[in-house]
């Protein structure tokens, strides 16, 4: 038996935080060895479903009119000084900072009229649940310990397709507003269902100089430990073959780099990383980085076996110089999701996985006196690829100033009711207990969408 015993609470040396390594392997959770922990997370699993998300918060809330929804034919104060270019579709025109998805109009789908917000005060908790209300304010009913994100029920459902890769990843930074900071909180489920957050508690554990001396000898002996179980089962493999399927599972948590590999995109080809581009890695003010690597650290990871993936992106509140805050957010913007929609396509992954982008509204239709935006809950916008779904088309219409849904107004719950449908998952029978005991759906009475998803 392995017995890896540290003095320090600190995260480990390879840049994984001791709570992020208990949500890999739950270790020692409610009195359950791994072993057991994971055949349990078998028997919950939906099949053998290669089904995935990836899904984009667009931290802030982006102007709908100025990405899919231009308004040429408006007065100059609504429709701003932001054009529009005609997209792969005819009859089909977009922003113009958004070329490159313009030209993959086919394999992508707007949304023109998300409605849903609860008010017009930043939150990223409608976009990862679909419901109103809030992961860090007290608004809206909630059940006891609050809803559980996407990421979290896909994990608690079906859990990761591969062992010793978490099912739910978020790369979320530390933002000084924690919604935009927000991978998705994981309600009554429980922290155990929680992201493993790479980039944010465990990104500077690598840094020896910011660990400490007795902190690094114990880490060391914990690679030590962990390379005297590699050698002993090298040298008796007859009987790790003897062993049940979970317990080689949970030997191969502790022992396999499926995960470090994923997060490592230094790994994948120079001409798929220029594809994707850079962006900027640093936050931008309090919300997130317009961090391109992102974009193909998603796909690494769900190809590895993660099974829902989000990442944030940028800080879309333009209350002032709305077009130099465009500048600065869609072409970066632009190059990482078409990439992203592109690499699926050409990796086969197309049908598997469904990618969404989208903020928690939408922008005001009328320009203020500062030359910005400000906020509007009233509508707003959605960008949605992959996952089997009717694409190359708009869903949803706006009135003539992009003030209110015109036709086919779209709720945030729907589209979740459509992301767990293309998981093979049921939205409208489908319940988990909270904390009470009580059963509760996964979305609030909507159903797929039979204008995105093939029923």
């Amino acid at each position: 038996m392995l017995n890896l015993t540290l003095n320090s609470a600190g995260p480990f040396c390879d840049g994984l935080s001791r709570r992020n390594f208990l949500q890999i392997g739950s270790l020692g959770l409610g009195g359950l060895s791994l072993p057991e922990l994971l055949k349990a997370e078998q028997q919950q699993k939906i099949g053998n479903s290669q089904k995935s998300i990836i899904m984009i918060y667009m931290a802030g809330a982006p102007p709908h009119q100025d990405l899919v929804d231009p308004k040429p034919d408006a007065p100059v104060d609504f429709r701003g000084d932001i054009g529009s270019i005609p997209t792969s579709i005819p009859g089909i025109h977009i922003g113009e900072m958004l070329p490159k998805l313009a030209k993959m109009m086919d394999k992508w789908t707007a949304i023109r009229s998300l409605y849903g917000a609860p008010n017009g005060s930043h939150d990223s908790f409608m976009c990862y649940t679909g419901r109103p209300g809030s992961a860090f304010f007290d608004r809206g009913p909630k059940p006891p310990g609050n809803w559980p994100s996407i990421g979290s029920v896909v994990g608690e459902l079906m859990g990761s397709r591969k062992p010793g890769i978490p099912p739910f990843v978020g790369l979320a930074p530390k933002a000084g507003h924690p919604p935009y900071g927000s991978p998705g909180e994981a309600g009554y489920l429980g922290r155990a269902k929680g992201a493993f957050r790479p980039t944010e508690s465990s990104k500077g554990d690598m840094d020896i100089t910011r660990i400490g001396g007795q902190r690094f000898r114990n880490r060391q002996s914990l690679l030590a430990n962990f390379d005297q179980l590699r050698r002993d089962i090298d040298n008796a493999e007859n009987e790790v073959s003897q062993m049940d399927d979970f317990t080689q599972q949970a030997i191969g948590v502790l022992t396999k780099s499926q995960l470090v590999d994923a997060l490592n995109i230094e790994k994948e080809d120079l001409k798929t990383r220029e594809m994707y581009g850079k962006g900027d890695p640093r936050n931008f003010g309090d919300g997130a980085p317009r961090n391109n690597e992102h974009f193909l650290m998603a796909r690494r990871l769900i190809e590895a076996g993660a099974r829902c993936v989000t990442l944030n992106f940028g800080r879309w509140d333009f209350h002032s110089n709305n077009t130099n805050g465009m500048k600065q957010h869609a072409p970066i913007f632009d190059q990482g999701l078409s990439a992203l929609i592109q690499d699926l396509h050409d990796r086969g992954m197309a049908e598997d996985v469904s990618v969404i982008a989208w903020g928690e509204f939408g922008r005001t239709p009328k320009i203020n006196k500062n030359a910005g935006r400000d906020h509007w809950p009233n509508v707003g916008c959605a960008f949605v690829a992959g996952g089997g779904m009717k694409t190359g088309q708009v869903i949803g219409s706006t009135d003539k100033t992009a003030s209110e849904p015109a036709d086919r107004p779209v709720h945030f719950g729907e589209v979740h009711a459509t992301l767990y449908h293309n998981l093979g998952i049921n939205p409208a029978t489908t319940t988990l207990a909270d904390l009470s005991g009580r059963p509760q759906h996964i979305v609030d009475g909507w159903k797929p969408m039979p204008d995105l998803a093939y029923l």
